[in-house]
């Protein structure tokens, strides 16, 4: 069977990630890489070997390669950029980092991008490639919870680096339920100068067309979750039903609490080398076969980014924002302009070094 070719352009943690990952499976073949600056493209280029191309400028290293699969890991605010590139290279297949924009507007043209091109599109999702993740999934199936009234998920890592991870995996153990509107608060300016500008803390609703009430914070007034060691492995999802719960933590593995199968945990934590696997050759997969849907596919994350976007609208226009939104806007742009300025105030004082309160 012939591979695919792939060019991945950005080189930091997770463009290396993906660029070893795919080098790594038989149906993927890293025929270029791209990052402006040199020393990590170098330094890329001798983990993936094999003669592999490369160049600091990505239109003209696609234009030059042709590849099947394009792949990017930059900042959010490039996305329309690189998707506009992948369309006008004919690629098969897009796979890009969450979250899918840096505000609805600019969403919504990648989304049209996609739409209208037909190519394949992929977020990284990829925590749910976890055993301790795959496992309450598995115990919200088996119907041990009973049914499932509301999902529960918490994240000391600020909105644009996390709330999508959560909001996916939410909308994962509810079976993909459609979001119908979201409500939020938002406190801190702080982080609104980063690279991925989000309120210091944002905090919300999501209601859902099955009648499961979702409940989502990130940021620096989210609670703490002392029993784990790395701080960004803090994350935690708890799906609730009328019989008991389940939930993960990103870097402390599984609990549950049912009628039928009493108290139980396990391990697992997250694992870049295990979690790339699969999702890398659900990619293959799709390629080969459209009816093989990759499961981080573009319209589930295109979902969850809305929901994050209705949230942002809601933290400073007040009130409840249906979903899915009618027309794009400028949330981070608004944000800024418009967000009070009284500091946040922490839900932990482990949280005060990231957010520059030490």
């Amino acid at each position: 069977m012939s591979k695919y070719s792939v060019v991945v352009v950005g080189m930091g943690k997770r463009g290396k990630h993906h660029a070893t990952a795919f080098q790594a499976n038989p149906r993927f073949e890293v025929v270029g890489l791209c990052d402006i600056d040199e020393g990590r493209l170098s330094e890329a280029a001798e983990l993936i070997g094999g003669g592999v191309e490369t160049s600091t400028d990505a239109a003209a290293l696609t234009a030059s390669l042709k590849p099947d699969v394009f792949c990017f890991c930059t900042m959010p605010h490039l996305r329309k950029s690189f998707i506009r590139m992948a369309v006008g290279s004919e690629v098969k297949l897009v796979a890009f980092e969450k979250p899918v924009a840096d505000s609805s507007a600019a969403g919504k043209v990648v989304s049209a991008l996609i739409g209208e091109s037909g190519i394949k599109a992929v977020v990284s999702h990829q925590h749910r490639y976890g055993p301790h993740y795959s496992k309450v999934k598995e115990i919200v199936e088996s119907g041990a919870l009973g049914k499932v009234h509301t999902i529960y998920a918490s994240t000391p890592g600020w909105m644009m680096h996390m709330m999508t991870h959560m909001i996916d995996y939410m909308c994962w153990y509810n079976d993909y339920a459609d979001a119908e509107w979201a409500m939020a608060q938002a406190a801190g300016r702080g982080k609104l100068s980063d690279n991925h500008p989000s309120p210091d803390y944002i905090g919300g609703f999501i209601q859902f067309a099955n009648g499961v009430r979702g409940i989502v914070e990130t940021g620096a007034g989210a609670p703490n979750v002392p029993e784990v060691a790395k701080w960004w492995g803090r994350n935690r999802i708890r799906v609730m039903g009328d019989d008991g719960f389940a939930e993960v933590l990103t870097n402390g593995g599984w609990r549950s609490v049912t009628a039928s199968g009493g108290v139980q945990s396990g391990e697992g934590v997250m694992n870049y080398e295990h979690d790339m696997v699969t999702y890398v050759q659900e990619m293959a997969d799709w390629l080969d076969d459209d009816s093989k849907k990759h499961s981080c596919n573009f319209d589930r994350a295109f979902m969850g980014f809305e929901v994050m976007m209705a949230m942002c609208r809601s933290a400073l226009e007040g009130g409840q924002v249906a979903l899915p939104l009618a027309a794009g806007a400028e949330e981070i742009t608004a944000l800024r302009e418009g967000l009070g300025e009284n500091g946040v105030l922490l839900g932990s004082p482990e949280h005060a070094a990231e957010f520059g309160m030490s």
